[in-house]
């Protein structure tokens, strides 16, 4: 796609809550006109996107990207490869890294890898205490340039009087907290949910009370200290109406949950490391609780958690394997036909939570509309496909939907009105 010129024609466009059969005009880069018909002239490529979702590029807050320090189970080079290929042209990549992004100096470091093999933008996360190991707080006003916000994502901060530490510096810089919320005292080494599953087949669980009890003490540390606050991969009943009563006491905190959390419940799992994932899938109660969320505005992101793995570190059974599962090739479809298309949220809803609320959120920028860098979207909905984990740009191949049939597979991103993906 070499031409300056390219018209999409035909497509169903959906953008802020309203969906209408249109054609887009990109030109160097921008989008240049959107209107019910437009004419091609000779110097312009047609894609024609009949039967098929037009989107502004999705957004994905939650995303680990593994580079600088491991390598071996992402780079940035391949994670944006595969966010690409499942429509998101912008992606916020989590601190679990080495060297860890608590410091101007070491966020650089991966910021040149970004600069260098990114195909897609990526925000990187700083982390909020040094080393993310919850003690120390990093120079939130040295590193607020260079970063989407502050996250120890993987740990979360334990320490009460540390975390309202650093609410306060990050509320006074105008930052954001992404926060993992789990008490690590209510573990006692379990890895997949406490429920029927784990009690059948003799697994250790972890309690839901251990991700909405730190969501409990936040609200109250957000309410002292006047923080924005994001709350990571939300999985469970008691969290939703934790961040409900917040947002009812007129706090600036929100939430999101993943296409896993919404779709799937701890019965659904298999004896094998690619159902393992931190928090874990949890009770249908849980799923209806999330779901109900993402209904009436309580949760307003869908985010992948897109977690890659070696292979080795993902064979060991639920058990022994490490803890994550790759998801930006999957997302989209996994909401589209398991969500959209058994008319529980609409198509525009799931734009709004895929798209529009991550990028208000996180002061992301971009919007479908005239004028706007060319970060689009098309996603085919009408052929099925199905999910085959060896086709993957991810290094990472354990994903919980592998041969699932879906629908809304991703037929063309742009980024800057280049083609970062085409099936």
């Amino acid at each position: 796609m070499s031409q300056s010129k390219l018209l999409i024609k035909s497509g169903t466009v959906v953008c802020k809550g309203n969906s209408t059969t249109a054609d887009i005009l990109v030109e160097d880069g921008v989008i240049a006109r959107i209107a019910e018909h437009i004419e091609a002239d000779n110097q312009t490529e047609i894609f024609d996107a009949s039967g098929c979702i037009v989107t502004y590029g999705l957004a994905d807050v939650h995303v680990h990207l593994r580079e600088p320090g491991f390598s071996e189970k992402e780079t940035i080079a391949t994670g944006t490869a595969a966010a690409a290929r499942g429509g998101f042209t912008t992606v916020c990549s989590m601190p679990n890294l080495n060297p860890a992004p608590d410091s101007v100096e070491n966020i650089a470091i991966q910021q040149d890898i970004i600069d260098r093999t990114a195909l897609i933008e990526v925000r990187p996360f700083a982390t909020i205490t040094k080393s993310r190991i919850g003690s120390e707080v990093v120079d939130v006003e040295a590193l607020m340039p260079h970063c989407v916000g502050f996250s120890d994502d993987g740990t979360g901060v334990q320490d009460e009087n540390t975390m309202l530490a650093a609410m306060k510096r990050i509320a006074a810089a105008g930052g954001i907290i992404a926060a993992h919320c789990e008490d690590e005292r209510l573990l006692f080494g379990g890895y997949i949910h406490e429920g029927e599953y784990a009690a059948v087949h003799n697994h250790k669980g972890i309690c839901c009370q251990s991700e909405w009890g730190p969501i409990a003490r936040d609200t109250e540390l957000v309410e002292k200290s006047g923080c924005r606050y994001h709350i990571c991969h939300m999985s469970a009943a008691g969290s939703v109406e934790a961040l409900r009563n917040a947002k009812r006491r007129g706090l600036q905190m929100t939430g999101e949950t993943g296409p896993h959390y919404l779709t799937m419940t701890d019965m659904d799992i298999e004896e094998n490391g690619r159902f393992k994932m931190n928090p874990p899938i949890r009770s249908a109660v849980d799923r209806a609780a999330l779901i109900e969320g993402i209904k009436d505005g309580t949760i307003e992101v869908i985010a992948t958690d897109h977690a890659p793995h070696t292979a080795e570190q993902k064979g060991k059974g639920l058990a022994g394997s490490a803890m994550g599962v790759v998801g930006l090739e999957t997302s989209f479809a996994v909401i589209y036909t398991k969500l959209v298309r058994e008319g529980i949220i609409t198509i525009e809803k799931a734009i709004e939570l895929m798209s529009e609320n991550p990028r208000r959120i996180f002061n992301l920028g971009g919007a479908l509309k005239e004028g706007e860098r060319a970060d689009i979207a098309i996603f085919d909905t009408t052929t099925p496909f199905t999910v085959d984990p060896a086709l993957f740009l991810s290094k990472g191949k354990a994903t919980p939907f592998e041969g699932w049939e879906l629908y809304g597979q991703c037929v063309l991103t742009l980024y800057g009105g280049k083609a970062v993906w085409r099936a």
